[in-house]
């Protein structure tokens, strides 16, 4: 079976993109209330990013577990620490860690 074309024009990556973070906006909207219907919003916009081969932006990116495709919210499905310098998320559904650097932000004066 042959696999159909698809497009990879600017436009559609833009669609993509502004796709994906809807998604993920309607996932923490739906968190509250159902999180198995924020984890498939989690799950398309995932999809829509692989399928148009984007990465999904940074600040998105830490906001879902890429073991298990949790919507991941600190507190409730999440366990954020930090050591030696890195943030450690910690899935509370699978138990998958995510590790990445503390970012220091500059303080506008």
């Amino acid at each position: 079976m042959a696999m159909r074309w698809k497009s990879h024009t600017p436009g559609t990556k833009r669609i993509a993109e502004e796709r994906i973070a809807r998604l993920f906006a309607l996932a923490g909207e739906a968190f509250g209330a159902d999180p198995a219907r924020a984890d498939r919003y989690v799950a398309l916009a995932r999809q829509i990013a692989m399928r148009q081969r984007i990465p999904v932006p940074r600040d998105l990116r830490h906001r879902f577990c890429r073991r298990c495709c949790s919507y991941l919210v600190p507190g409730a499905n999440a366990r954020v620490r930090v050591q030696h310098g890195k943030v450690i998320v910690t899935c509370l559904v699978c138990g998958h860690q995510k590790r990445y650097p503390v970012v220091k932000r500059h303080r506008q004066e």
